[in-house]
């Protein structure tokens, strides 16, 4: 890819995406320009050949792609900033601004600009990040940049703008509901026996069995848990035990309550 990329914003998830980037062989390191006020914490980036700069306008300039990693606080103060330097016929931009809508960032920058919302995770940190896209306006070969860009870092999915809040809750807060089983795992398998290193990788590592499964596969839970159960057995005791104390209500109950949060109070 010979497109010049702008991460505006280096902080947790721009720095780990640019590492990404850079470590997939998807951009060269001098295709690539990473803006913070302090720039002293890019010194690792900027050693791999990044360009490094306190200036979003500079990085506009020099980018065909803009990508915003910023907080929602900061989007109505960069937009502005780069606004006069911002080229339909040159840029396209991607914002992972959490809570960002396309029209409120179309208010800012206008109607004209190619304009794409995404929303990692955070395992984008060890490029396993599920990333939902929207797109709006773009043709083929954008479609194809962004899709890629972001296979680099996990796996991607596009979807309507409506299900972002949806994809906020089920990709994003996921992560910390899967961490939460994997906590209670471990604190069981220290009760049956085992030490807390010796629990903690055992019930990672099957978690990440488990997932790797399903995608590989393209099976259904299901098919999978049919699989392990055996009549009379200890798993679908355990299942139905976890079942009857609510396992999987709770956990449905939980992924509501939270995307009832986000439209309703934020």
């Amino acid at each position: 890819m010979n497109k010049k990329l702008a991460i505006i914003g280096g902080g947790n998830l721009g720095a780990a995406m640019a590492e990404g980037l850079i470590s997939s062989g998807f951009i060269q390191p001098a295709h690539l320009i990473v803006t913070k006020r302090n720039i002293d914490t890019l010194k690792p980036l900027e050693k791999k050949g990044v360009m490094v700069s306190n200036s979003n306008t500079e990085a506009v300039q020099y980018a065909d792609w803009i990508l915003l990693a910023i907080k929602p606080f900061q989007l109505k103060e960069v937009l502005t900033q780069i606004k006069p330097y911002l080229d339909p016929a040159k840029h396209v931009l991607i914002s992972a601004v959490t809570g960002a809508w396309i029209k409120d960032i179309r208010e800012l920058t206008g109607e004209d600009i190619t304009l794409f919302r995404a929303m990692p995770n955070t395992a984008i940190a060890i490029r396993e990040s599920m990333t939902c896209i929207h797109a709006s306006g773009g043709n083929k070969e954008q479609v194809n940049y962004v899709t890629s860009l972001f296979n680099q870092l996990g796996k991607t999915v596009f979807i309507e703008e409506k299900l972002m809040d949806a994809a906020t809750v089920l990709g994003a807060c996921g992560t910390a509901f899967a961490m939460r089983y994997i906590r209670a795992n471990i604190q069981g398998g220290i009760e049956i026996g085992f030490s807390a290193a010796t629990a903690s990788l055992i019930a990672a590592q099957t978690v990440k069995g488990a997932a790797e499964l399903l995608l590989q596969k393209n099976t259904h839970p299901e098919q999978e848990i049919d699989k392990v159960t055996t009549p009379k057995g200890c798993t679908i005791a355990g299942l139905n035990e976890m079942e009857h104390q609510g396992f999987s209500s709770s956990l449905i109950r939980g992924v509501v309550t939270s995307y009832k949060k986000i439209v309703n109070d934020m």
